[in-house]
C-alpha cells in the first residue's frame, strides 16, 4: 500500500511513566525466579490510566510538528479505561480539538500502528492535511502469570502529514492477519489469556516473517537497505529471532529494543521503540517498522529519515531520558497502582 500523496511524520512524543516494578520482586512474592526475561517494567502510577498517558504523548508530539490542524486522532489500546466510551473523545477534549475525526483502535498489541496506517490513508488521500496516531497501553498481566514480568505501560504519539517540512517519509506499508487464538480476553474478564508457546512460532514468528517478507518482495528490498528495523517486543527474545531468521543483523534491531529496559509496552510497543530510533536517526537513514498483535496480525512500514529532523529534535524529549528518569517501587506498590488488590 503506497498513499496517492507523499505521506511523513512531521512530529513525534513519548511517555514512559517513572516507576519502575523489578521482575526479580515478582519472583520474590510468586517463588517465579528463572521467569525474568527482562530486569524490570514500566508501570503507570495511581492517577495514570492509557488516557492520561495518551495525552501527555499527544501533547509532545505536536509541540514537535507545530500543527494546529488536526483531521482525525486514532488511539490504539487494548488497555482503554471505559469499556464502552471512547479515549479519543478524552483526548481529542484535552488537546482542545473538537472538530476531528476521532476513533478507538482495539486490534491488541498492532492497533498502535493500525491507526498510523489509516491516518497515512487519510492524509494520502487528501481528505486530511494532518492526523494523530496514538498507541498506548497499560500493565495488564494476572498476577503470577508469564505476562506479569513482561506487561509494562508507555504512550507515543506521531503526527502524520503530506510530506512537507516532515522528519521522515512513509513510503510503503502492508499488513498481514490470520485468525490464530493466541491471545484473548472475553467480555468481563478483567485479565487476558494466552496459550503458552503458542504465542511464539504460528502467532508471533509466523506473522512478522510474513509480513516483513512481503514487503521486501513487493518493494524489492532485501535486509541490507535498512538502516535500522524495529518488531513489536513482547520480550527481549522474539524480536531478536525473527531479525536473525529474516537475515537482519543484531546492530541493525539494538537501537529499536526497548523491551528489556522497560517491558512490553503492547500497542506502543514497536512505536515506542521507532521513536527511540528517531532520536538518533541520520536523514536519508532508512527503517522498517514491524508490529504484531495477537488475534493475529503484523503491520509492516518502511521510512526514509528527512532532512529535517535535526532541527525538528532540538528541545524534544528523548527515549534515554524517560528511561533513565526511574522511581523504584516493589510488588505491593505495584498491586495497589493497578487495582490488583479489591477491597
Amino acid at each position: 500500500m503506497k498513499p496517492i500523496k507523499k505521506v511523513g511524520i512531521k512530529g513525534y512524543g513519548a511517555y514512559i511513566p517513572r516507576y519502575r516494578l523489578p521482575t526479580k520482586d515478582i519472583s520474590r512474592i510468586w517463588k517465579g525466579s528463572g521467569r525474568e526475561v527482562n530486569e524490570e517494567k514500566s508501570i503507570a502510577g495511581i492517577d495514570e490510566d492509557s488516557c492520561t498517558m495518551a495525552v501527555e504523548a499527544a501533547r509532545r508530539a505536536l509541540v514537535m510538528a507545530k500543527v494546529d490542524n488536526l483531521g482525525a486522532i486514532f488511539v490504539g489500546t487494548e488497555s482503554k479505561p471505559y469499556a464502552v466510551k471512547p479515549t479519543s473523545t478524552i483526548v481529542a477534549e484535552a488537546l482542545g480539538k473538537r472538530r476531528v475525526l476521532a476513533s478507538d483502535f482495539e486490534f491488541a498489541c498492532k492497533a498502535g500502528t493500525e491507526a498510523m496506517q489509516c491516518i497515512i490513508g487519510l492524509v494520502g488521500s487528501g481528505m486530511i492535511e494532518n492526523g494523530l496516531a496514538i498507541a498506548s497501553d497499560t500493565a495488564q498481566g494476572r498476577p503470577n502469570d508469564e505476562l506479569e514480568y513482561t506487561a509494562s505501560s508507555g504512550a507515543v504519539a506521531y503526527v502524520i502529514s503530506e510530506l512537507s517540512d516532515c522528519i521522515a517519509e512513509i513510503e510503503y506499508t502492508l499488513s498481514y492477519v490470520t485468525d490464530t487464538g493466541d491471545f484473548w480476553r472475553r467480555q468481563g474478564q478483567e485479565y487476558p489469556r494466552h496459550l503458552g508457546r503458542f504465542t511464539g512460532e504460528p502467532a508471533y514468528l509466523h506473522h512478522t516473517l510474513k509480513a516483513t517478507g512481503l514487503i521486501l518482495e513487493e518493494t524489492n528490498s532485501k535486509p541490507s537497505d535498512f538502516d535500522y528495523v524495529v518488531f513489536h517486543q513482547p520480550n527481549p527474545k522474539f524480536p531478536l529471532e525473527a531479525g536473525k531468521r529474516l537475515g537482519f543483523k543484531e546492530s541493525q534491531m539494538l537501537k529499536g529494543l526497548l523491551n528489556p529496559l522497560i517491558g512490553n509496552t503492547y500497542a506502543a510497543s514497536a512505536l515506542l521503540g521507532l521513536a527511540r530510533v528517531l532520536d538518533d536517526a541520520k536523514p536519508d537513514e532508512r527503517i522498517l517498522l514491524v508490529s504484531f498483535g495477537s488475534g493475529a496480525g503484523s503491520d509492516a512500514i518502511i521510512l526514509r529519515v528527512l532532512n529535517g529532523i535535526d532541527e525538528k529534535r532540538k528541545g524534544h524529549l528523548r527515549i534515554e531520558e524517560m528511561i533513565k528518569e526511574r522511581i523504584e517501587v516493589d510488588y505491593s506498590l505495584y498491586a495497589k497502582f493497578r487495582g490488583k488488590l479489591k477491597v
